[in-house]
């Protein structure tokens, strides 16, 4: 079983910058891959961006360019630094993540499909 904890989001106004914080704890070895997600009001859950046990990458178009998500496996912490921050931004966001405890290698999705645990989410509110 893994636990996800999200925090650091806020209100901030437009152009501003926010960074998100996933700790997961639990059975956390082995191969990996993470995500962000964000669900805005009327709107399905998207991905935004992920990555793996491989440090690959990928991210929504809508925020390539602005956001980059990271990881400190030191620490079992994912983050998500958004610059430049625009209103249609403003969401719950989640962090999300499977693990293969063999010697798979899982890599970076953006599916909601791929994902076994979820957090509680935390709000980020953009404002024009």
């Amino acid at each position: 079983q893994v636990h996800l904890v999200e925090s650091g989001g806020g209100a901030v106004q437009s152009g501003g910058s926010l960074r998100l914080t996933c700790t997961a704890s639990g059975k956390t070895s082995g191969n990996y891959r993470m995500a962000w997600f964000r669900e805005a009001p009327g709107r399905e859950r998207e991905g935004v961006a992920t990555t793996d046990s491989g440090r690959q990458t990928l991210y929504h178009q809508t925020v390539k360019d602005r956001f980059t998500i990271s990881q400190d496996n030191a620490k079992n912490t994912l983050y998500l630094q958004m610059n430049n921050l625009k209103p249609e931004d403003t969401a719950i966001y989640y962090c999300a993540a499977s693990f293969d405890y063999t010697r798979y290698y899982i890599s970076r999705s953006l599916e909601r499909s791929d994902y076994t645990y979820w957090g509680q989410g935390t709000q980020v509110t953009v404002s024009s």
